[in-house]
């Protein structure tokens, strides 16, 4: 079982690396620079589609993006999420985990806490990351889980009912940092985190806020690099050039050869 390496690697107190990815340019660099684990969350939706919200996205629209993802890093554990609505009921969920893993996912991810989903996918050979805390899919407005005892409490059972259920992966999203580390140390699964603090077993950030091209910035984010400001300054000077004519320069271009040139000349004449 692939996901078995990343149990390995919690158990010996390894970290690992997780980072979306929705197309093959950018998975590729992602692999060469070293990425366990490439994420192609409904968050393609947001950040590529123009969508307004992750609802929007389609089970058409994952399976298009996880092949993209998997000519790009063919050597790479990739994690698909399986859109809002696509897994109601247990045979739902295997129907759309099957696209998923035709389009090249190594495991599928959905939010909440279904074991009754774990369990059906995991019967069927399928390797399942779950998602609790912030549920995009299902809660209105982007806000911290998990703030008062018991609605903390409820998330750690949570936790721990998917664990046993089977669950690969367990991903923490937008939960207090006390919190995510009594869930990492009670589960056998690994647990990656996204505004979760550090002690999650790794962690997970969208491409586009780590590279800052996206229009928004989050607490839980870093901005590693000003992708987008470097790329509106380099539309913009592109422009500049073509209007004054400064490009394309002679060297962006070719030329006939002469003989052939004096040929077609007396052709056209």
């Amino acid at each position: 079982m692939a996901a078995g390496r990343f149990v390995e690697m919690k158990k010996r107190g390894e970290k690992f690396v997780v980072l979306t990815a929705y197309d093959a340019p950018t998975a590729r660099l992602e692999a060469e620079a070293g990425v366990d684990i490439v994420m192609i969350g409904d968050s393609v939706g947001t950040n590529v589609l123009g969508y307004a919200s992750e609802r929007e996205v389609t089970l058409d629209d994952m399976a298009h993006h996880i092949a993209a993802v998997r000519r790009g890093a063919p050597g790479v554990y990739l994690i698909g999420d399986l859109p809002f609505a696509t897994y109601e009921s247990e045979a739902q969920a295997l129907a759309s985990a099957a696209r998923l893993a035709q389009a090249g996912a190594d495991c599928v991810k959905f939010e909440g806490a279904r074991p009754d989903i774990v369990r059906a996918l995991k019967r069927e050979g399928y390797e399942v990351c779950c998602h609790i805390g912030l549920e995009s899919q299902h809660q209105e407005g982007k806000r911290r889980q998990g703030k008062t005892a018991e609605a903390a409490a409820k998330l750690l059972a949570d936790a721990l009912a998917l664990d046993a259920a089977g669950a690969d992966f367990l991903v923490l999203e937008l939960i207090p940092r006390e919190l995510a580390a009594k869930i990492t140390e009670r589960l056998r699964a690994p647990t990656i985190g996204i505004g979760a603090g550090a002690d999650c077993d790794a962690q997970v950030l969208v491409v586009h806020d780590l590279a800052a091209l996206g229009t928004r910035d989050f607490k839980h984010n870093r901005r590693y690099v000003e992708l987008g400001a470097a790329l509106r300054a380099a539309v913009a000077s592109y422009a500049r050039d073509v209007r004054e004519g400064r490009f394309p320069a002679e060297e962006n271009g070719f030329s006939m050869e002469a003989a052939e040139l004096a040929a077609l000349e007396k052709i056209i004449a």
